[in-house]
């Protein structure tokens, strides 16, 4: 696995930094991630492959067990507001100076600098920021975020995650650690550089929310309804597909011109597609040029035949459905962790403890002290 050998110490956090050590963990990096002693809400969806420690940081004894780990770690994944690991003495300050290898990744919504720097926010604030919230939703409504999919995933923990591996690229050369500065606003906006840079194009970007050609102001370009209530999704774009899409149809182009009367052809089309249900429009469309596929849901596109013979998802023997690692590499490929249980709070804690060498009676007077917390072991049976 392309990441073997690399060690991450992740702290604690929601979202985009469990997400960027779930990539790592799934590309062969030895993952520890850091709890508090106890867990107020953190559901803990995306711990697969990783170990817990369960860490008291305000107390002097639990910082020194922190520096100690990350002396030995190659990347710390912090997602914490800007300060606060400096407050602990834990910044990378602290930290380089005794690890200067060390890749120090700050994972935030605004960034380390500017007026909103400590602000709260969420997904849909650092998207509306970027610019790009303002492009999602129909004519005459209001911009409709698409749930916290863009900066929290792809703007914050895996733009993160391309990071820390140019980092570590680079680390073979210079053979020294640096910091990374990941914001959630700055990743979604670097998503969306083809849209900064193709907004002066008309015939793309001229027209109000939702009456531009790939915003749902087309009707050759959007999502109608079928007789089961499912969906299809229309993507003919090019004259060439739109004409086999017609064909496939059984309509003329003159019924339903590509680029005029996109709402009367939207209407059409939406009572052709009540006419079959998905599985029929599917008969239909799969294998053309048409462009067009269903509108699965998260169960429904594991069991689809694409994606089983790709073997996109994993269904576990409990029915969880989860993504295989991606993109994949022809000789060291990740490998889902989705078979693993996400380890309990603190699950871990005295293995890592004696991986540092601490003994055993020495570990009997932290968790005592409550310097640690030792969790439930999960039975191997």
């Amino acid at each position: 696995m392309p990441l073997k050998g690399v060690k991450v110490l992740e702290l604690a956090g929601l979202a985009p930094g469990p997400f960027c050590g779930m990539i790592l963990a799934e590309f062969g990096a030895s993952v520890i991630k850091v709890d508090k002693l106890s867990r107020f809400y953190n559901p803990d969806f995306l711990d697969h492959g990783k170990r817990s420690i369960a860490l008291n940081l305000k107390t002097d004894e639990g910082l020194n067990i922190f520096k100690k780990l990350s002396n030995q770690s190659d990347v710390l994944i912090d997602p914490y507001r800007p300060g606060v690991m400096e407050k602990l003495k834990l910044g990378p300050k602290e930290l380089m100076r005794t690890n200067n290898r060390l890749i120090f990744a700050r994972l935030t919504g605004f960034g380390h600098n500017g007026p909103y720097a400590n602000m709260a926010g969420h997904d849909i604030n650092f998207l509306a920021l970027s610019g790009l919230l303002s492009l999602f939703g129909r004519h005459n409504q209001k911009p409709t975020p698409p749930i916290n999919f863009a900066a929290d995933f792809a703007g914050g923990g895996l733009m993160c995650a391309f990071g820390i591996v140019l980092a570590l690229f680079e680390r073979n050369r210079s053979d020294i650690g640096q910091i990374i500065d990941a914001s959630m606003v700055d990743g979604s906006a670097y998503l969306g550089s083809w849209f900064f840079r193709s907004r002066n194009m008309y015939a793309l970007w001229g027209n109000p929310r939702g009456k531009n050609m790939l915003d749902s102001g087309t009707h050759f370009y959007d999502t109608y309804e079928t007789k089961d209530g499912q969906y299809m999704c229309v993507g003919a774009i090019e004259s060439k597909f739109y004409e086999i899409f017609l064909k496939k149809l059984g309509i003329a182009l003159d019924e339903v011109p590509q680029f005029d009367n996109f709402e009367e052809s939207r209407e059409k089309l939406e009572k052709i597609f009540k006419q079959k249900t998905q599985a029929e429009w599917c008969t239909i469309f799969d294998g053309s040029d048409a462009c067009v596929t269903p509108v699965l849901n998260l169960k429904d596109a594991a069991s689809h035949t694409h994606n089983k013979e790709r073997n996109t998802f994993k269904i576990e023997d409990n029915g969880l459905i989860t993504p295989n690692p991606a993109p994949r590499l022809s000789r060291t490929p990740g490998i889902s962790k989705g078979h693993q249980q996400n380890p309990e709070l603190g699950e871990h804690t005295t293995e890592i403890l004696i991986e540092l060498d601490f003994k055993p009676e020495k570990i009997a007077s932290l968790i005592a002290n409550g310097i640690v917390n030792q969790g439930m072991k999960r039975s191997k049976l």
